[in-house]
């Protein structure tokens, strides 16, 4: 059964840090482009931050350049985003995404609150 299990969401305060977790289980990540999205709510989900299959390539959406980190252990099939210095308005589902040639699949997400 193919998955993506995201985990590591949770309660930070603002300017905190948060690491999130995205497994994958049933295929093999690395021929794949993974990226992490997020929805705030009463928000479209929109792009964080984006990685190539070995990793050398990264892009980021602007609001997360500079205190966000995107990785991945492809022998372990694992990606992660590091957050830090985190606003409230980062508060969302984070999703994150393995996408080859056109088909994708998706987490069922972790939620992260930013909250004092």
């Amino acid at each position: 059964q193919v998955q993506l299990v995201e985990s590591g969401g949770g309660l930070v305060q603002p300017g905190g840090s948060l690491t999130l977790s995205c497994v994958a289980s049933g295929f093999i990540v690395s021929p794949y482009v993974m990226s992490w999205y997020r929805q705030a709510p009463g928000k479209e989900r929109e792009l964080v931050a984006r990685i190539t299959q070995t990793g050398w390539t990264t892009n980021y959406a602007d609001a997360v350049k500079g205190r966000f980190a995107i990785s991945r252990d492809n022998a372990r099939n694992t990606m992660y985003l590091q957050m830090n210095s985190q606003k409230h308005e980062e508060t969302a589902v984070y999703y994150c995404q393995a996408l080859l040639r056109g088909n994708d699949y998706w987490g069922q997400g972790t939620q992260v609150i930013v909250s004092s």
